[in-house]
């Protein structure tokens, strides 16, 4: 036997990089021209559909709403037509009125979450060379904003006139978290099968259960209450009893056709984006242009409310009043394009055989896709509600 004794030499050398500069060699793209290039090509495009859509609208309202004023105040008694002939149905309660409020409550915590989170990122308090740190500050955010969702699903469904409130509540609690839960759950179960250093241990499952159980149930209960305890949303109209007789549709404003056409845009809003974050997530690349992704999410927020407000302009022109769940998938189907294009992203950019990473790599887009589906289906509906009842405060009705 032979001793061998093995010996180094360090030289350290002086650096003309400052500390709060070091990491710009890491975070420095090298496709940083083309990443501009498209977010700006997209940005212009969306903005200048949103402006054209808007200025229609626009005029088409302001003629509407001025005929029928006119009509209202004259002495001939004209039929009336448009969307003002539906004005005792507009809003009628909408079939499993329970899941849209609880739909609408849950997308609007994730709004909220998203932009609190994408500011505190662009500020500066999260850094992405802490790859952690921007999943922690979401958790964290979410599950202090439980309040927003309780309130929200609250409002509306003491505007659909329900009662179980209850019941209500405690799904709103575990809508999201639960689906969420579960795929975290089994994906760590795979994880655990492969005894991979990835997998999240045991008591940190835990905490996050602590969290959930302990502090997110507790808020949403405490916004839930806070909405049920105020006087239900004042409507401009009045509902009849019985509902009016829907006349036939052109196959253009099925639903089928209108939420499958009128989700392209917002996916278009973040398509660019979104293959840069899946490009840091997928393949360890770093990202830090918050302060462009705020831009995006801006963009995305504008075009689901004017492509569900518009979309369900010509629906009520058409006489039918069952907008609600229309207008919320008008804009929540981008979520499904997501998941279309995680698959197309999938089989062109990563070179993945196992079974393990392909089951981690679909459940965690299956959740991304479905986050989007709540926040741009719920910005959609709430959009689409004030826009109502702004324009049938607007003219006088018997």
């Amino acid at each position: 036997d032979h001793k061998i004794t093995y010996s180094y030499d360090v030289v350290w050398i002086e650096s003309e990089v400052t500390w709060a500069t070091r990491w710009d060699n890491y975070l420095r793209m090298s496709d940083a021209q083309v990443h501009w290039f498209s977010i700006i090509n997209s940005v212009m495009v969306v903005l200048f559909l949103s402006a054209m859509v808007a200025m229609i609208l626009a005029r088409a309202l302001r003629r509407d709403i001025t005929k029928y004023n006119e009509i209202a105040a004259g002495d001939e008694v004209l039929e009336e037509s448009g969307w003002k002939l539906v004005h005792a149905d507009v809003f009628r309660k909408p079939v499993h009125s329970q899941i849209l409020a609880m739909s609408v409550g849950s997308g609007t915590q994730l709004l909220v979450m998203s932009f609190v989170t994408v500011v505190l990122a662009a500020v500066g308090f999260v850094s992405p060379a802490y790859r952690g740190g921007i999943v922690q500050t979401m958790l964290m955010v979410f599950t202090f904003l439980g309040i927003i969702a309780g309130y929200v699903s609250a409002r509306f469904y003491k505007m659909f006139k329900g009662e179980n409130w209850k019941r209500v509540t405690l799904i709103t609690a575990f809508l999201y978290p639960g689906v969420l839960f579960i795929v975290f759950f089994v994906v760590n179960l795979f994880l655990w099968a492969r005894k991979s250093t990835g997998a999240v241990p045991f008591l940190s499952i835990v905490a996050l259960m602590l969290l959930w159980f302990g502090i997110s149930v507790p808020l949403v209960f405490v916004g839930a209450y806070l909405g049920f305890s105020k006087p239900p949303v004042d409507l401009p109209v009045r509902t009849n009893k019985i509902p009016r007789q829907i006349p036939a549709q052109p196959w253009f404003l099925k639903p089928w056709f209108t939420c499958g056409v009128g989700a392209i845009l917002p996916f278009g809003a973040v398509f660019t984006e979104l293959f840069f974050i899946m490009s840091s997530v997928w393949q360890h690349q770093f990202y830090y242009l918050f302060g462009l992704l705020m831009l995006v999410l801006i963009i995305l927020v504008v075009t689901c409310a004017e492509i569900s407000i518009t979309l369900t302009y010509f629906q009520l022109t058409s006489e039918d009043y069952n907008w609600w769940w229309r207008s919320f998938f008008a804009s929540a189907c981008s979520g499904v394009y997501v998941f279309i294009y995680s698959w197309i992203y999938f089989t062109t950019r990563l070179q993945i055989t196992q079974f393990v990473s392909t089951v981690i790599y679909f459940g965690y887009m299956g959740l991304l896709s479905y986050t989007l589906f709540l926040i741009t289906g719920s910005v959609g509906t709430l959009a689409t509600f004030l826009f109502l009842r702004l324009i049938y405060g607007s003219i006088k009705i018997d």
